[in-house]
C-alpha cells in the first residue's frame, strides 16, 4: 500500500495539493525558464549581460517555497541561483532583467552584479541582501531569526508570532564556515530558522562528496541536536509540496529550526561560461531526465489544468518576459557620478534595516560635555554609556564571547546581564563570523546590535561579514542598511604578542561604509559610543587595551546626553612650530614628547571620517607635520594623512612629512622588545627635534 501511495505521488495521479496555488507556480516556473532562455540565447551573446546563472532544475521547488512565506515578518536570504524565489515574492520581471543588465533601477542601480539580489518588498516578505560570497547568507539569516524571537518574547509583538527566517544554499555551501556558524546559533538558541539546501551534486565542478562526507548533508546531520532534518526529491511536485509544508510548519509552530535538503538537477553549467566538461554525457542525460518542468506538467495536466490552459500559461509567461526585456533595455545606465552616493547615510532613510526605520528617535543630545563627579576610567565610561542606552532603548542588544556573567575579558560589560537579562546581554559561541553575521541580521530586523570581538586579531574570521555589512547601503543603493556598533578591544597592554595586541585599524578604513572610532580617553569614548548607538551607520568602536584603565585617559563622565560627532578632532596641545597628528594610546606619549616644544598635538578621535580640515589648517600654520601611530608603517593610516598633506599643503611645508610608527613586525611579547618596537616618548621627541631643526 505504501508503495502504491508513493507511486501515485511520483506520477501525479493524486490530486494536486490544495494548499498551493498551482496556476501561479506553473506561470512563474515558465517565467523563470523564459528568462534563462532569453539571457542565454540573446542577452549574453549580445554582451548585454555579463553574469548569468541559470536556475533550471532549481526553479520549481524554489517557487513553491516562496509561496509558503506568508507572514510579512518572515524574511529570506538566498544566493546567486535564487531568482525563482524572488519571482515568487513578487519582484518585477523588468527589475530582475534590468539588474542583470546593470541598468538604473532594479536591485542596485547597476552597482552590483544582477544575480546578487535584494528585495525590500514593502508589506510583504523581504529578500535580504544576498552576497557574492558562498555561505555568507547563513549567519545574517540566523540574526533575523533571533530578532523574530526577541520581538515576540521581549517586545511582545503579535506580528512576529509565527514568523520564520529562511536561508537558501547549495550543497557546496555546507562546507563554508557561515553554514556551521549559523547552524550552531540556530540550534543552541532553538530559533525559527529554515535551512533550505538545494543539492544538485556539484559545487561548480566539484562533486558534493568533496563538500560533505557521503555527499548528503541531511544524513550527516540526522542526529544533530535541536534540528529537524528532512530530505527528499525537489523535482517531484507532490513530494516537494509535502516536504516543504512539513518543514515550514515545523518552524512556524516554534519547535525549533529545520533543515530541508531537496535534490535537484543543475540543468546548465554553474554559469553561462561553464561548459561542464567535468560531467559525462550519462550524467548530463540523467540530470535532464529529472527536469521538474515536465513533471510539473504531468502533475497538473489534466488533473487541475487542461492542455490548452497550460499552453496559454506558457504563452503569457513568454509575453511577460519579452515585455520586461523591452522595459529593461529602455532603462538608462545610472549617471557615473551617482556611484559616490549612499556609502553612508545621507539623509534619505533606507527602506529596510536599522532602528530608525522602526520609528526610533534619539533623545535630545549635546556636543558640549557636562562633567559629572570624579574622573573615571574608560572601562567605567563605556559600561555606563552602554547601561544608559540599554535602559532607555529596548532595541539595544549586547553580545559576544564571555560578555555575560564574566562581564567580558576586559570587564566592560560586568553586571549588565544581571541587570538587563540574558535576552539583551548574552554570550555567543566561539565564532566571529557568527557574531558579526548575526548582528547584520538583527540590524536588518530593526534592532541595534552591539557585538564584541574579544581582541582585534580575532576579527579576521569575520572580515567577509564586516565587508558585506559596510557595503550594504551602497550596493543596494540605499534599499538596505545594517547599523550597529562593533566593539573591538586591541593594541598592546603592558606586554604584547601577535594575537592579542594588533591594532591594524586601517583594515576597517578599507571596508567602505564603516565609521571608525579610536578614542583615547573616557570622555571621547562616551561621546563616540553614544553617537554610534543612536546613529544610522555601522560603527567600528576601537577600545585600546592600554587606555581602558590608564590614569591619563580618565575623565569625568560627560553626561547622559553627550554625543560627539564623528570627524571632529581635538587639539590636546597648541603651538606654532610643528603639527603632531595621532590617536589612541599614542596621544599621551605625543603630549609628553611635545611638552618642551611649541606644538599642535591633534587627537583625531575618528579615522572615518578624519578631520582633514583641522590637520591642514594646522600644518599651513606650523609648516611641519609629524604623524604618530601604533600600527605598522607600511600601509598604515599615517600614510594616507601624509599623502593628503603632501597633496594639499606641499608649498607650506618647511620639512618633510614624517612618521613614527611600529616597524613592520607583529607585536613582540616581552616588555623589553615591545617597548623598543612601539613608538616611545623618546623616539617621538627625537623626531620632533629633527623636524623643528630642519
Amino acid at each position: 500500500m505504501a508503495e502504491d501511495v508513493a507511486a501515485q505521488r511520483r506520477t501525479g495521479l493524486n490530486s494536486p495539493d490544495p494548499n498551493y496555488d498551482w496556476h501561479r507556480i506553473a506561470y512563474l516556473v515558465q517565467v523563470s525558464r523564459a528568462l534563462d532562455t532569453l539571457e542565454e540565447t540573446r542577452l549574453v551573446p549580445e554582451r548585454k549581460i555579463s553574469y548569468q546563472f541559470s536556475a533550471r532544475g532549481h526553479d520549481m521547488a524554489q517557487i513553491m517555497l516562496g509561496s509558503r512565506l506568508t507572514n510579512a515578518k518572515d524574511a529570506t536570504c538566498g544566493y546567486y541561483r535564487s531568482r525563482p524565489l524572488l519571482l515568487s515574492l513578487g519582484v518585477p520581471i523588468e527589475d530582475a532583467l534590468g539588474s542583470a543588465m546593470g541598468r538604473a533601477g532594479g536591485y542596485s542601480d547597476g552597482r552590483d552584479i544582477g544575480v546578487v539580489f535584494n528585495f525590500p518588498n514593502p508589506g510583504g516578505v523581504p529578500a535580504l541582501p544576498m552576497s557574492g560570497g558562498v555561505g555568507a547568507q547563513y549567519t545574517p539569516t540566523a540574526g533575523w531569526a533571533q530578532a523574530i524571537e526577541y520581538y515576540r518574547t521581549v517586545l511582545e509583538s503579535e506580528q512576529h508570532k509565527d514568523a520564520i527566517a529562511v536561508v537558501l544554499g547549495g550543497d557546496g555551501s555546507v562546507a563554508a564556515n557561515g553554514f556551521w556558524a549559523a547552524l550552531t546559533i540556530a540550534t543552541t538558541q532553538k530559533l525559527p530558522m529554515l535551512f533550505y539546501i538545494e543539492d544538485n551534486e556539484f559545487g561548480i565542478s566539484v562533486p558534493s562528496t568533496y563538500q560533505t562526507p557521503g555527499g548528503n548533508i541531511a544524513r550527516n546531520l540526522a542526529s544533530f541536536g535541536n534540528l529537524e532534518v528532512i530530505s527528499g526529491d525537489g523535482t517531484e511536485p507532490a513530494e516537494a509540496a509535502r516536504l516543504l509544508s512539513q518543514a515550514v510548519e515545523h518552524v512556524r509552530s516554534r519547535k525549533g529550526p529545520a533543515l530541508l535538503r531537496l535534490t535537484v538537477p543543475r540543468l546548465q553549467g554553474h554559469s553561462f561560461q561553464d561548459t561542464q566538461t567535468y560531467k559525462s554525457q550519462d550524467v548530463v542525460a540523467s540530470e535532464w531526465s529529472r527536469d521538474p518542468l515536465p513533471k510539473l506538467k504531468s502533475y497538473l495536466v489534466p488533473a487541475l489544468i487542461s492542455e490548452e490552459e497550460w499552453q496559454r500559461i506558457e504563452g503569457e509567461a513568454a509575453e511577460a518576459v519579452e515585455q520586461a526585456r523591452a522595459t529593461a533595455e529602455a532603462r538608462e545606465v545610472a549617471s557615473p557620478e551617482t556611484v559616490m552616493a549612499n556609502v553612508f547615510f545621507e539623509g534619505e532613510l533606507q527602506q529596510v534595516g536599522g532602528q530608525w526605520t522602526h520609528g526610533y528617535q534619539a533623545p535630545p543630545s549635546t556636543d558640549v560635555p557636562k562633567p559629572e563627579g570624579q574622573r573615571i576610567n574608560m572601562v567605567t565610561a563605556i559600561r555606563r554609556t552602554l547601561e544608559r542606552e540599554l535602559e532607555i532603548n529596548p532595541r539595544v542588544l549586547l553580545f559576544g564571547e564571555d560578555i555575560g556573567p564574566k562581564g567580558g575579558v576586559h570587564a566592560v560589560t560586568l553586571g549588565l546581564q544581571e541587570r538587563y537579562g540574558i535576552e539583551r546581554v548574552f554570550d555567543t559561541s566561539l565564532n566571529e563570523e557568527g557574531i558579526v553575521g548575526r548582528a547584520v541580521g538583527l540590524a536588518l530586523a530593526g534592532l541595534m546590535p552591539v557585538p564584541e570581538i574579544q581582541f582585534r586579531k580575532y576579527a579576521e574570521p569575520a572580515i567577509e561579514q564586516i565587508n558585506d555589512c559596510g557595503t550594504m547601503r551602497w550596493r543596494t543603493n540605499n534599499r538596505f542598511a545594517a547599523p550597529m556598533v562593533l566593539r573591538i578591544p586591541g593594541g598592546f597592554f603592558k606586554v604584547g604578542d601577535p594575537w592579542h595586541s594588533q591594532t591594524n585599524e586601517v583594515q576597517f578604513v578599507h571596508n567602505p561604509g564603516w565609521l571608525v572610532a579610536v578614542p583615547s580617553n573616557a570622555e571621547d569614548a562616551v561621546g563616540l559610543l553614544r553617537a554610534g548607538l543612536r546613529g544610522n551607520d555601522p560603527v567600528v568602536f576601537f577600545e585600546h587595551r592600554s587606555m581602558l584603565d590608564d590614569s591619563w585617559a580618565r575623565r569625568p563622565y560627560p553626561g547622559d546626553d553627550y554625543v560627539l560627532p564623528f570627524g571632529r578632532a581635538k587639539k590636546t596641545r597648541e603651538g606654532d612650530d610643528i603639527t603632531i597628528v595621532t590617536w589612541g594610546a599614542m596621544v599621551p606619549r605625543c603630549e609628553e614628547a611635545a611638552k618642551d616644544f611649541s606644538a599642535d598635538v591633534i587627537d583625531l578621535r575618528t579615522l572615518v571620517p578624519w578631520d582633514k580640515e583641522m590637520v591642514l589648517e594646522s600644518v599651513r600654520r606650523t609648516h611641519r607635520c609629524l604623524i604618530v601611530h601604533e600600527d605598522l608603517q607600511s600601509g598604515g593610516f599615517g600614510a594616507e594623512i601624509a599623502a593628503v598633506v603632501a597633496d594639499e599643503v606641499f608649498l607650506d611645508l618647511d620639512a618633510p612629512v614624517a612618521r613614527v610608527t611600529m616597524p613592520d613586525i607583529p607585536s613582540p611579547h616581552n616588555p623589553v622588545l615591545l617597548n623598543w618596537a612601539v613608538p616611545s616618548v623618546e623616539k617621538i621627541r627625537a623626531k620632533i627635534d629633527e623636524l623643528v631643526g630642519f
